[in-house]
């Protein structure tokens, strides 16, 4: 009987073929260890792989573990993986997804209200990116909700929410409270 691989060898070897961050809790589950034996392995191998100055990090980002390119490296990858493509969202799907970011949950006609213009075919075209998803209904109106996506978060790099940055100082002077625009 052959002898299991080593923990980090396992979480190297899992991590290698996802396509979206795992939690710990996962990982916990699938190899049969302790959670916080888990968080400390994936920690020494993130620690690990910046010393030694690789082309790739291990990173926690929107709530799970997953491989990134480094930093110093990402030009590089980016040149490979696009030649030429540009994948760049349009001015109204940055706007869009910001209205979706700080209001959501939130509506395709609270999204449009917000912005001034018709925001469903930006919508769409942001559900199908996979940064929104749909969230429900709201109960009075039965619109449907949308919120951003944790591939958002991934491609945000963030964790959570809440490391959105404060938008009070980025908006204008004008504004006074965006609660009162029309729906």
């Amino acid at each position: 009987m052959s002898e299991p691989p080593r923990l980090k060898a396992s979480l190297e070897a899992v991590l290698l073929v996802v396509d979206e961050p795992v939690p710990e809790i996962i990982l916990a589950q699938l190899l049969e260890e302790p959670v916080a034996r888990i968080t400390g392995a994936l920690a020494e191998l993130a620690e690990e792989y910046r010393a030694q100055g690789r082309g790739f990090e291990l990173r926690r980002i929107a709530g799970g573990w997953r491989y990134y390119t480094s930093e110093d490296c990402a030009p590089v990858v980016e040149r490979f993986v696009t030649e030429g493509q540009q994948t760049r969202l349009t001015q109204a799907a940055l706007e869009t997804l910001a209205v979706v970011a700080y209001r959501q949950p939130v509506s395709r006609a609270r999204v449009s209200a917000i912005r001034g213009v018709n925001s469903d075919g930006v919508m769409r075209t942001l559900t199908l990116r996979g940064l929104i998803e749909e969230a429900g209904q709201d109960p009075e109106s039965q619109a449907m909700l949308y919120r951003t996506t944790g591939y958002f978060l991934e491609r945000l790099g963030l964790d959570s929410l809440e490391q959105l940055p404060e938008l009070a100082p980025y908006l204008p002077d004008e504004i006074t409270d965006i609660e009162d625009m029309p729906v």
